[in-house]
């Protein structure tokens, strides 16, 4: 991750003599009364990510004493399919919904957009200004101007259009909203916020028995060694340090790190952990709260920067085991702004009463890393998640209060993250079918996490719903029968069985063409195994490439451009026309004939042409090809990000999700229920935007097609 270039500014303004601005106070967000507009509807909608209907029917009806509140607002006004985003992917579609537009006006295609130069990958949601620094002595620099973090997202977000009509509205923890659009209200960064360690945040696990599995390499995995009780060579690492050069070995930036000191107490079966000044004492099995950790920079305070991060203790004795989370963005002193206005933030972390503490700021909390990683166990991971769910109740509850007090009235929206990311990780568990499936783990006891007796973790996906219920049932009870509810999902979720690699395809079908001295990937499994990118391909001979999860794009001639660091010519060859034409006609044909061997069915269930599927300003940045996997495929992970795995199909085993919704959208359609009657017909994301507008009789903006939805 890049913090945005303003984060060093504190130490310019030293270094260059120049002034700085206080910080604003911190308000009371609950009781801010600052609104003066007339009053206006009350609209709550709640984003629950990846709730499925069928699944949300099926769990009504297996268990229906947990699911009173589902029940009977179905029973009022029904469960609802919502049509999904194409692709369906959480930015994608959670920016459909943002802006009423589909993703040729929008801009967002998947969670990976491709660099059009160098084919390599690129984040979809957010871009970067070119950096500039002054080079000095000794391998360090002076960071002057760029660097700064901008969305990548075209369109006004509905609550930037009802701003503009003087009608209020509080969006809480939206996906792809950072970095955070203004509300007449106050809006929170969600999903797609990075850490203050890397773009997704990645844990560190220290222990005195390193793995030696070799996936594990790419983790920051610390051997730690115990001398006389005490652990001292142990280090929390933060962000790069914008005042060093890049290094010319590794071609990174050096990165902030902080000492962390250990004290061991096999006696009593417990370990004190020293970080930054503060001590917190955890027995295994215990989770510690967040803590404040400072990276400094420079000297004097310069430059710090702040986050926060939480320990888990799994064992003292015979080995250390401990779990450091991601280093998250601190809310009450945030390195970028997680919030708007800024300080409201800090509002929400101060201690209660007056706010609920610290809270994860990472835009994907729950640890599915360390989950993938074997680093955390099912239960530890499930854990973890449940401290998630937790903090977004205590957080719904702080926003109710504030919502329900304001006179004006106006919108609240507010996200779940867990039934998302936990189906990701647990659905093989439920799954007897799935390749992975390990009936040992499926059959356990999970009632000390659910709370249920007699669950295991094959129920795991029903009780994720169960949890969600009275939740609802709190939100009802809360707003009263005059505000209009609205629960809804941005997709819904199938079994992910088998990896299919796209580029492996392609390759394997002459599409795509390495260099002469350039082979695919051997196995994983090989001790030889070397990762291999796009960067090996021959763009002189490649006519297609994939990138993205779902991401098919044409080497074209005119956009696919020339490296000019290299001394090849990587330009596109194929030309706009009936060329182009022809080649994404066969590619479509040879795609959704592919068939798995294995059992017969059609991996990819169709393929759409941009063309023919948005309409919009950046229709020209599109894959050519978006590919609507069947239910039981997606593409692999390795394929996703430029690299040419050794397999074309291979089953689903390990480190990766196995509950999707990468695939064709009419597979994994979302929710709508509402306490409103539902009009008849079929309705979709951008629909569902035009309705929140219409509620407050607002037309919708240029480039928004959808209609309302609801009576």
């Amino acid at each position: 991750m890049r913090l945005p270039r303003w984060t060093t500014y504190p130490a310019l303004a030293l270094i260059l003599g120049m002034i700085v601005v206080a910080v604003p106070s911190r308000r009371d967000l609950r009781s801010d009364h600052s609104v003066v507009t007339p009053e206006h509807p009350r609209v709550v909608v709640i984003g629950i990510d990846g709730m499925d209907p069928d699944i949300l029917e099926e769990t009504i009806r297996l268990f229906p004493d947990r699911m009173r509140n589902f029940a009977q607002l179905a029973k009022e006004q029904g469960i609802h399919a919502l049509g999904t985003s194409n692709p369906p992917q959480s930015p994608v579609a959670w920016s459909n919904f943002i802006t009423g537009r589909n993703p040729g006006g929008h801009g967002i295609y998947d969670f990976i957009h491709r660099d059009p130069t160098t084919r390599m990958a690129v984040p979809s949601t957010t871009k970067s200004t070119p950096t500039h620094e002054l080079g000095l002595f000794g391998g360090w620099q002076l960071p002057l101007f760029g660097g700064d973090t901008l969305s990548n997202r075209s369109g006004d977000s509905f609550w930037t259009i009802l701003r503009k009509r003087g009608i209020p509205a509080d969006v809480w923890r939206i996906p792809a909203n950072f970095p955070v659009e203004e509300s007449l209200g106050v809006s929170f960064s969600g999903m797609m916020t990075p850490a203050l360690d890397s773009a997704y945040g990645e844990f560190t696990f220290f222990t005195t028995n390193p793995p030696t599995d070799e996936r594990l390499s790419k983790h920051k995995i610390q051997a730690v060694t115990v001398r006389n009780g005490v652990i001292s060579n142990a280090r929390l690492e933060g962000p790069p340090n914008a005042f060093k050069k890049i290094d010319e070995k590794t071609h990174k930036t050096p990165t902030l790190t902080v000492p962390l000191k250990v004290f061991v107490d096999e006696e009593h079966v417990a370990a004190a952990v020293e970080l930054d000044g503060r001590v917190i004492v955890l027995r295994p099995g215990e989770w510690s709260e967040f803590v404040p950790v400072t990276f400094k920079s420079l000297a004097m305070g310069i430059a710090d920067v702040t986050g926060i991060v939480r320990f888990y203790l799994r064992s003292v004795a015979p080995e250390f085991e401990m779990y450091a989370s991601p280093v998250n963005i601190d809310p009450a002193n945030p390195a970028a702004p997680v919030s708007e206005p800024e300080d409201a933030s800090a509002s929400v972390a101060a201690a209660p009463p007056d706010g609920i503490g610290p809270y994860y700021t990472q835009g994907m909390a729950e640890d599915v890393g360390a989950l993938k990683a074997d680093v955390l166990t099912v239960p530890e991971f499930m854990d973890q998640a449940q401290l998630v769910h937790d903090e977004s109740e205590h957080m719904l509850d702080y926003a109710l209060d504030r919502y329900m007090e304001k006179q004006a009235g106006g919108l609240m929206f507010f996200y779940f993250s867990s039934v998302d990311l936990c189906c990701h990780m647990m659905w093989r568990h439920a799954d007897e079918q799935h390749p992975d499936h390990d009936a040992a783990i499926a059959d356990a006891d999970s009632s000390k996490w659910s709370h249920r007796a007699g669950s295991t973790w094959k129920d795991s996906i029903h009780d994720l719903y169960m949890r969600m219920d009275p939740v609802l049932g709190r939100i009802r009870e809360r707003i009263g029968s005059d505000t209009t509810l609205i629960v809804m999902s941005d997709h819904g979720f199938a079994p992910y069985r088998r990896k299919f690699s796209l580029n492996t395809w392609l390759l394997e079908h002459g599409y795509l063409v390495l260099k002469s001295d350039a082979t695919k990937e051997t196995p994983e499994s090989d001790t030889a195994h070397h990762d291999v990118y796009l960067s090996s391909v021959d763009w002189s001979k490649t006519r297609a490439y994939g990138m993205g999860f779902q991401g098919l794009y044409l080497n074209l001639a005119g956009r696919e451009l020339d490296d000019a660091t290299t001394p090849e010519n990587e330009s596109g060859i194929v030309k706009r026309g009936a060329e182009a034409d022809a080649l994404q006609a066969e590619l479509k044909r040879a795609l959704e004939a592919e068939v798995d061997p294995k059992n017969g069915e059609h991996v990819v269930l169709r393929c759409d042409f941009a063309k023919d599927i948005y309409s919009g300003d950046r229709l020209e940045e599109a894959p050519d090809i978006v590919v609507g996997y069947n239910a039981g495929y997606g593409n692999c992970d390795e394929a996703s990000v430029g690299r040419i795995p050794n397999q074309v199909l291979e089953d689903n085993l390990g480190g990766t999700f196995n509950g999707s919704h990468l695939m064709a959208p009419e597979v994994v359609q979302g929710i709508l229920m509402s306490n409103r009657p539902v009009l008849p017909g079929t309705h979709g994301l951008e629909d569902l935007t035009v309705e929140l507008l219409h509620r407050y009789g607002v037309e919708p903006g240029p480039g928004m097609n959808g209609h309302p939805v609801i009576q």
